[in-house]
């Protein structure tokens, strides 16, 4: 079980709890955190879960593959540490890992 830390864009924080081998885009969606629309379902196939990764915990997370970076290329306000949240497996490594929601998404 890991902490994952949202902070919407006007700062508001969200800390939720989450088993390992769900994705950040689950626990978010199981907590209710708003932001995370997750249209799709988690499939990959919308950018409605985009997220910042904060600081260190992008390399922990690693680099999107190429569907995920085809993916990411119709988020809006796309940056380097930007991921798609329905991609990111969480496990005890990714304890305490911060993201960012963009503005849009609020």
């Amino acid at each position: 079980m890991a902490k994952v830390n949202f902070i919407e864009h006007d700062g508001t924080e969200h800390t939720v709890e989450a088993d390992n081998g769900l994705t950040i885009m689950e626990a978010a969606v199981k907590n209710m955190v708003p932001g995370i629309d997750a249209d799709c379902g988690g499939a990959c196939a919308c950018a409605t879960c985009h997220v910042y990764v904060e600081g260190d915990w992008f390399a922990k997370v690693g680099t999107p593959d190429p569907m995920e970076e085809s993916m990411l290329d119709f988020a809006q306000d796309r940056h380097e540490n930007s991921r798609l949240s329905c991609q990111i497996k969480i496990s005890d490594e990714l304890n305490g890992i911060v993201v960012k929601l963009p503005e849009f998404q609020g």
